[in-house]
């Protein structure tokens, strides 16, 4: 119950906030998302009261409850940090490690379509599913929710046509994450915030950047790299594309592309955006080999607040990132299954905020990580 409270009171610390690359949005703007935070927060909040209040009735017997948790990639170093809490979560609230399955489908959909199967088959009686490929939510919610075990979504979001099916059919079907707006939009204002005369180092007036993208299959890449440039023209500032490439989340990757957009426009890059923090170490790398320094000649921001990287940013060798609340979205999404397991059901949408992370918050930040 200790690690309940404190995991509650950080989400707390982080907020909530309500749902909603170089495409369209579909969704709300920031000042819509601001308008509309109080209910993400009370939906989000009513999961966690309601879970915990059926964990301390004891209206079920959670220590003989199977819990089945399919993640599309254990390599991922977000999603790693994400099912450690989760297990570690559940485990506190009374589910026996035992009958806990957490699965890699290591990035391939046929591979995590056979997980789930495997799971209906031994009759679990909740799943927890990182989707391989968003696109599959359809086919894995008819399958799941005709087996009758109730589904939480975690951190790969369906469409909004998806979720409407949820609603409209009043399936045991939900989604628990952070809105991968928010994190581009931090991204943008990190860079914003520094003013043009800082990060126009040729002078042309314009923020001249490459981006770097995760995988074209999840939403959050379209959204971060669609917002973290459309915050760079709202605050009125012309921006150039000089690159933008596919990195699938990978630091090798990241290296590598960033590399070659080095060796192709040199010092014409100023900014350097990365869709996950894993492909901003893999920029770091390459900057630093190319005989760039951060700060000085050009700026790099990442998403997820990998301990590593909050550390580079209090250094001073990465710009800034965005936390993307692992904590909040993990303890939530169990909490979701709980609820499921004791009748209290869930809204079908639980959101959480990311948080902005540059060198003022940077070590309040790692610690709430340590």
């Amino acid at each position: 119950m200790k690690k309940k409270l404190v995991s509650l009171a950080l989400a707390a610390a982080m907020g909530m906030t309500l749902l909603a690359g170089c495409g369209g949005s579909t969704g709300s703007t920031g000042s819509e998302a601001a308008g509309t935070s109080s209910t993400a927060e009370s939906a989000a909040a009513s999961t966690a009261e309601s879970a915990a209040a059926s964990v301390a009735e004891g209206s079920s017997d959670l220590a003989s409850a199977k819990v089945g948790v399919c993640i599309y990639q254990f390599a991922d170093n977000f999603m790693t940090l994400f099912r450690q809490e989760l297990e570690s979560y559940l485990v506190a609230q009374g589910f026996d490690k035992g009958n806990i399955t957490i699965v890699d489908g290591a990035n391939d959909q046929a591979t995590q379509s056979g997980q789930i199967d495997n799971f209906i088959a031994d009759n679990v009686d909740v799943l927890i599913i990182n989707l391989v490929n968003s696109s599959s939510a359809a086919t894995v919610t008819d399958k799941v929710v005709e087996a009758g075990i109730p589904l939480v979504y975690i951190n790969r979001e369906p469409d909004a046509d998806e979720q409407q099916r949820w609603t409209d059919n009043d399936w045991n079907v939900c989604y628990v994450g952070c809105d991968a707006r928010q994190s581009g939009t931090f991204q943008g204002e990190i860079i914003a915030d520094l003013g043009l005369d800082a990060v126009d180092f040729n002078k042309n007036g314009k923020i001249d950047y490459i981006m770097i993208e995760g995988d074209p299959e999840n939403v959050d890449a379209a959204y971060r790299t669609e917002f973290s440039v459309k915050a760079l023209t709202d605050a009125g500032l012309e921006v150039n594309c000089l690159d933008d490439q596919v990195g699938m989340w990978d630091q090798v990757k990241g290296a590598e592309l960033v590399a070659n957009s080095l060796s192709q426009h040199g010092t014409d890059i100023e900014v350097v955006f990365c869709n996950n923090d894993a492909m901003a170490l893999g920029a770091l790398q390459s900057i630093q080999s190319a005989g760039r320094k951060v700060g000085e000649d050009i700026y790099l921001v990442g998403v997820d607040a990998l301990t590593e990287v909050v550390q580079y940013v209090i250094d001073g060798s990465i710009t800034g990132t965005v936390f993307n609340n692992h904590f909040a979205q993990a303890d939530g999404a169990a909490d979701a299954a709980i609820n499921y397991l004791t009748g209290a059901g869930n809204e079908h949408n639980i959101q959480c905020d990311y948080t902005k992370v540059t060198a003022d918050n940077a070590q309040e930040i790692l610690d709430s990580l340590s």
